[in-house]
């Protein structure tokens, strides 16, 4: 059997045999793009990346989907996508992925006029402290406040992410000690407005917007992830919104088929980029069916 698409997912979000809203939401969505694309014309299958049985050389195309396991196999990811891209074409491309999976790229970002948060990056390796990292954020970035998120420059669903306050980094060296050996981190001014208003998501395909939502972290915590009790919302973005995150996309070292954007309201009270996702997001199509078929259509008119 050749294939037009596969559909990317991992080992655990294959099926909802399990009583989980998350697996439910998972299959729903991937059905959903499957219709989509069959609309279209186009033969689909849903697949495993780690799949040793399927023979990629059988699918024109292969588009992420849920590979969420990736953040903790690296190494063997980073492995498969060289492999796979050697003989399949991928959604968005390989060039694009190895751009998006490190978080250095909101320094491209930023070149092109896209307005990001103040951040500080401690390259693997370095010789310094969180202290001192912390004291450069002040001095050179202008860090305000006395809050402060260290996270990795590749990570995912808030893994080693730590919101800190000033006064207790000490008790925080250990931990960044040990991380900075392995991996590059980054520093940012923790933001007020992601606790007291949230984090809004825009989903944009092939530059053409479709809907929004907003995530909300629960009572006490910082983080927006449903992982940590975080509610997702219907949203309307303002214009302004809107355009901020084409305006990222676009600014992509090529124009991604799908991405979402992750914005707020920084501490200066200027829209700021959180995060753009175009290699494996949660684009909720759940909340808009028909963002699949929009997604579906510029599959189809750009790529067959």
């Amino acid at each position: 059997m050749i294939y037009d698409i596969v559909l990317l997912s991992a080992p655990g979000y294959l099926s909802a045999k399990e009583d989980s809203i998350l697996l439910q939401n998972v299959v729903r969505e991937d059905q959903l793009v499957a219709d989509a694309l069959g609309k279209e014309g186009l033969k689909v299958v849903r697949k495993s990346w780690d799949d040793r049985d399927f023979d990629w050389t059988t699918t024109k195309f292969a588009l992420f989907r849920s590979t969420w396991d990736y953040i903790h196999r690296v190494k063997e990811f980073e492995q498969w996508l060289e492999s796979v891209s050697a003989k399949t074409q991928l959604i968005n491309s390989k060039k694009l992925i190895d751009w998006n999976l490190d978080k250095h790229y909101f320094q491209d970002l930023k070149v092109q006029g896209v307005h990001i948060p103040k951040t500080v990056f401690i390259e693997r390796g370095s010789d310094t402290s969180l202290y001192n990292s912390w004291e450069l954020a002040q001095r050179s970035y202008g860090f305000q406040g006395s809050s402060l998120i260290l996270k990795p420059c590749i990570s995912g669903g808030a893994r080693h992410t730590y919101k800190i306050e000033s006064k207790t980094i000490p008790e925080y060296e250990e931990v960044f000690g040990s991380l900075i050996k392995n991996e590059a981190m980054m520093l940012q001014e923790f933001q007020k407005s992601i606790v007291e208003k949230g984090e809004i998501s825009l989903m944009v395909f092939h530059g053409e917007y479709t809907h929004a939502v907003l995530k909300v972290a629960k009572t006490g915590d910082f983080r927006v992830q449903d992982d940590f009790g975080g509610s997702v919302h219907e949203y309307h973005p303002s214009e302004a919104e809107i355009q901020f995150a084409l305006k990222t996309v676009y600014a992509a070292p090529e124009l991604p088929m799908y991405a979402r954007v992750d914005i707020f309201q920084d501490n200066d009270g200027q829209l700021a980029l959180a995060e753009l996702e175009i290699f494996e997001p949660e684009l909720w199509f759940r909340n808009n069916p028909s963002a699949a078929a929009v997604l579906a259509k510029h599959i189809k008119n750009k790529l067959f």
